[in-house]
């Protein structure tokens, strides 16, 4: 029997907006599972017969080959950072993770200029005599999609397995040096062993994004799921083949899930005792410690730097002929979404993750596991299910809007920027909830318990006591949605209203005009305001870092 502590914490306040959250969570899955046996239309079975092979085969090959190269990116950085002292070592910590500043399509489309016939790189090497071969210098090809992935989603390898190795003994490197084992082999036989967990989770991420991207694939020209979406929705205008193919890509994104829960087997590393003394970094010298400098500053060159001056000099070359009153107006629209986005996010994933930290019943251990499923789901996929979501909602609620005698087009929710937000709360909300679950976690239950102990109640508790505790890890995860929903693509093409643009809709369009100049004013701003943030969340994280190692 239940005892009456649990009863009641089924419905306080907390849980009942929290059931509310996760149904409307589970809406665009629900919608696309209703509505999967729709009839088969000509389009789906030519989809079927010419089209679906090179759909998964490009998606397939895309995936494997970004999660490969990423870990290779992201892990030896992880180490050296963790594990050694080098000149500009404190810099690289942080500005390693800035390639995540500039959203794929981006780096696609400025890449492409650096090399193409009359880029900075071509230009160069004619300038100088050199023989020129074109065909290495092509970048929109599967090849070159693979590299503009890997460059700029390496970093969720990159921050993981750091935050894992920094957390490490020292005892387990000091045992394989005892033996005898050089750097490398500490690494191959000890670290690279425990941090495969890390490792997943951060590949895991980086083959979600690649997924879920539309803009590089679409620039590029190479068809994949998110790019049919996108065609057989807007140019066919055929929701049910869109519909199967959005379950299909449900399928492998879950699939795929399910290969990395395999992959992490059940191995588990933990330690007997609670002093454990961090590793201490190894001071290098001499021509290792300016090659592992170069090594990072080439990565770090590779995925922020070299694109961000391209940017920069593109902006000033066009800038008379882009800022104007338009451009603020699709400025002010893509901070204002994102404030509203990231804000509701917030408060969304604040109220979940305090009512599974104070139900302690099954419900609630399926409220965290729901929370987080909008972020492994494609963005085309999620705009899909709300799409038919609000269209049948439109339609059930049509009667209201003749008796308030407005015309067809107004008040229209399929066609208001409600739900773009909402696409974005259910898309970004599980960034937002492990950020404040990992707040909740720091700061344990003590206070909560002892509070309530004192006879306050549930609410009064959070705002005088838990919520100033959790405050960087709420500033953190309000940062980070920021980021993302400034940066997201596919839900802005799909879901926003007529003659609304963002910064993102922008950039996209100018490049895919041929007006890569152009595009460059949008693409810096998304570009700064990302590299503040994740800035601003490394000096938050150090912070708490210093904070926990001081008590």
């Amino acid at each position: 029997m239940w005892k009456i502590r649990n009863f009641k914490s089924l419905f306080n306040i907390w849980s009942i907006l929290s059931f509310i959250a996760i149904l409307l969570v589970l809406v665009p899955n629900i919608n696309i599972l209703l509505n999967i046996f729709n009839p088969v239309t000509d389009n789906w079975e030519h989809i079927q017969k010419y089209l679906l092979k090179d759909y998964i085969v490009n998606s397939t090959i895309l995936i494997f080959f970004t999660g490969i190269f990423s870990i290779l990116i992201g892990l030896i950085p992880a180490w050296f950072v963790t594990q050694f002292e080098f000149p500009f070592r404190n810099f690289f910590k942080w500005a390693l993770v800035l390639p995540l500043a500039i959203p794929p399509y981006i780096g696609a489309y400025t890449y492409n200029g650096l090399l193409s016939y009359t880029g900075v790189i071509q230009t160069s090497l004619r300038r100088f005599g050199i023989a020129i071969n074109l065909e290495y210098f092509d970048i929109m090809s599967m090849s070159g999609a693979i590299f503009i992935y890997t460059i700029f989603l390496f970093p969720y390898v990159y921050i993981i397995t750091r935050s894992f190795l920094s957390k490490q003994s020292a005892s387990l490197v000091e045992a394989a040096t005892t033996l005898g084992r050089s750097s490398f082999e500490t690494f191959w036989h000890v670290i690279l062993p425990i941090s495969r967990g890390a490792i997943v989770a951060g590949s895991s991420l980086v083959i979600l994004e690649t997924l879920n991207d539309y803009g590089v694939v679409k620039y590029f020209g190479i068809p994949t799921f998110s790019t049919a979406i996108f065609k057989t929705w807007f140019a066919m205008g055929d929701s049910n083949s869109a519909i199967r193919l959005s379950a299909l890509l449900m399928a492998l994104v879950f699939g795929l899930l399910l290969l990395e829960k395999f992959s992490r087997g059940g191995k588990r590393f933990s330690y007997s005792t609670t002093n454990i003394k961090p590793i201490s970094r190894k001071k290098l010298s001499g021509i290792k410690a300016y090659m592992t400098s170069g090594f990072c500053f080439s990565i770090f060159s590779v995925g922020f730097l070299i694109p961000t001056l391209q940017l920069l000099h593109w902006s000033w070359l066009s800038y008379t002929d882009v800022l104007d009153i338009e451009f603020l107006l699709f400025a002010i629209n893509s901070i204002f979404v994102a404030l509203i986005a990231s804000t509701l996010i917030i408060v969304i994933a604040i109220i979940i993750a305090n009512t599974v930290r104070i139900s302690d019943n099954i419900l609630s251990k399926i409220y965290s596991k729901i929370a987080i499923l909008g972020y492994s789901i494609p963005g085309a996929v999620i705009a899909i299910g709300i799409l038919l979501f609000f269209i049948a909602l439109d339609n059930r609620i049509e009667a209201i809007y003749k008796l308030l005698n407005f015309g067809p087009n107004e008040l229209a929710l399929k066609s208001s920027i409600i739900m773009l937000i909402f696409a974005y709360i259910i898309r970004f909300l599980g960034i937002g909830y492990n950020s404040v679950e990992s707040g909740f976690d720091r700061v344990g239950n003590n206070f909560f318990e002892a509070s309530r102990t004192l006879g306050v109640g549930i609410t009064e508790t959070f705002f005088k006591v838990d919520l100033p505790m959790i405050k960087p890890a709420v500033m953190s995860g309000f940062l980070l949605v920021l980021i993302e929903v400034l940066k997201e693509l596919p839900l802005t093409l799909i879901l926003r209203p007529f003659n609304f643009d963002t910064l993102s809709s922008k950039a996209f369009e100018y490049a895919g005009n041929e007006m890569i100049h152009e595009a460059a004013i949008s693409s810096i701003i998304i570009i700064l305001v990302c590299g503040v943030a994740i800035y601003r969340i490394h000096t938050v994280g150090d912070k708490e870092g210093k904070d926990v190692h001081s008590n």
